[in-house]
């Protein structure tokens, strides 16, 4: 077959590296970026450790061997002129699709759109039959209401309890994090969705499928083979069988589906610095897999989407005019975006980010280049001009506030990676790299400057930036 084949976990794997003539794969970031760090290749022993309550299951493979295309060259010192950098225009990097719906039981997704209707149908009714009403008869239904009115009280208050009991009883939680999450559907209703997932992403990368001979899927699949085995002991990885796509696109993104179908993006892997920040990407994806989050999307989505018919009956209701009814359900359905399922799936993302980097502590992978990614992503937005939205706005944390997450993340994954018997990290800290080469691109900037530049601002450097 012409695309990247099952990854065998029975333990024989395939040495995955980039040859030497496939320098066009080498320039992720550019020449610049490739100073970012001074990691050398990791060996990897193999033990079984217990520790923090977790088993440590290393390969026997070496993580960087022979990956020398993706591993960032390794600098003494900072070189006395900072290169210009080949950076490819990208867009921002998500790690998940932004606005795609979570996979839900293929009868919510055609009986969804009824109940909409439904509920509309029903609050109009109510609103003709009251202004069809006389006026003796309203004030008939008003005093009957006023004397039963702590029937109705009671009634209403009983249907919020059955909501509250039904929430309640559905709660379970959330693998390693510990963390209590509603799930309504199990997992016997994503395997037929998943599939289905599967199939249309096969159809739409058809013809943008790399074959598995090509350096690039053999290095993705050297990576997602290191971290399933050094986390073999989490039945949510040893129970799937990884199989991995790389798609010749320029999008910096990568997902991996429920059913353990990986699919990376070109693009991402023009983006990443070396093998540690693809092992870290790679992680957090799998972590999305082994904490569920596509399950308990679907499950707490279409709990409020059913709680919302009752509010969009109201407002049809209520509503003198279709007009303002159809303006009341949009603010409606605004504020429950920003105020609660943005703001929820940042909050995924972040605990994707954190257990994302347990995997990779325990795989020896050095998990402080984690947050060099973010910065790096974040100085291509700047240097690009692109527009700063605010965090709000967005269903993943800004670039900055992932590496500052990541960054207070850090010292307990070191410890992880320590208790595995991992070696040594030898070498900076390739955070201190990044920081240091930013200020001598700011110093170099500054020097080139002609007198006649002085009034332009020195925090956004004029670098000319040939594509790759």
């Amino acid at each position: 077959k012409d695309t990247c084949q099952r990854l065998d976990l029975s333990g024989n794997a395939r040495n995955c590296f980039l040859t030497g003539s496939s320098d066009s794969y080498r320039n992720f970031i550019g020449k610049g970026l490739r100073r970012l760090s001074n990691v050398p290749n990791t060996e990897v022993h193999e033990n079984a450790h217990h520790s923090l309550g977790r088993f440590c299951f290393q390969s026997s493979q070496l993580l960087g061997e022979k990956i020398t295309s993706l591993q960032i060259s390794s600098v003494g010192q900072l070189p006395r002129h900072f290169p210009a950098w080949n950076i490819q225009i990208i867009r921002s990097f998500h790690t998940s699709p932004l606005f795609q719906a979570a996979p839900v039981p293929l009868f919510w997704i055609i009986v969804k759109p009824a109940q909409k209707l439904f509920a509309i149908i029903l609050g109009r009714s109510i609103r003709n039959w009251w202004k069809a009403l006389p006026p003796n008869k309203r004030e008939l239904f008003k005093e009957s209401a006023r004397k039963n009115k702590w029937k109705i009280l009671l009634g209403v208050s009983s249907l919020g309890v059955l909501f509250v009991v039904f929430y309640f009883t559905h709660l379970e939680e959330t693998p390693i994090t510990g963390r209590a999450r509603l799930l309504v559907f199990g997992k016997e209703h994503f395997r037929e969705l998943s599939q289905m997932e599967y199939d249309m992403w096969m159809e739409e990368f058809k013809n943008k499928m790399l074959p598995e001979t090509d350096a690039r899927c053999r290095v993705v699949e050297r990576v997602i083979h290191h971290l399933s085995e050094s986390n073999k002991d989490i039945p949510q990885i040893s129970a799937l069988k990884w199989v991995i796509h790389v798609v010749d696109e320029p999008g910096v993104n990568a997902f991996v589906l429920p059913n353990g179908q990986v699919f990376v993006f070109t693009g991402l892997l023009r983006a990443v610095s070396d093998i540690h920040q693809l092992s870290f990407i790679l992680g957090h994806e799998i972590a999305h897999v082994v904490l569920e989050h596509a399950a308990e999307k679907a499950s707490l989505v279409h709990f409020l989407d059913f709680l919302s018919l009752i509010f969009l009956t109201m407002i049809w209701a209520i509503c003198p005019r279709d007009s303002l009814a159809v303006v009341g359900e949009w603010i409606r359905s605004k504020l429950q975006e920003f105020m609660f399922d943005r703001p929820y799936s940042r909050t995924l993302e972040a605990e994707a980010d954190k257990v994302g980097l347990q995997l990779a502590a325990k795989a020896c992978v050095d998990v402080r280049a984690s947050s060099v990614f973010w910065q790096q992503m974040k100085l291509v937005e700047t240097i690009q001009g692109q527009p700063k939205l605010p965090e709000w706005l967005s269903t993943h944390p800004s670039h900055e506030n992932r590496a500052v997450h990541l960054d207070r993340l850090i010292p307990e994954a070191l410890k992880i990676r320590e208790s595995c018997n991992c070696p040594s990290l030898s070498g900076p800290d390739p955070r201190l790299i990044f920081k240091l080469n930013m200020q001598h691109l700011l110093e170099s900037s500054k020097d080139q400057e002609t007198p006649n530049s002085t009034e332009r601002d020195l925090s956004k450097p004029k670098l000319d930036f040939p594509h790759t």
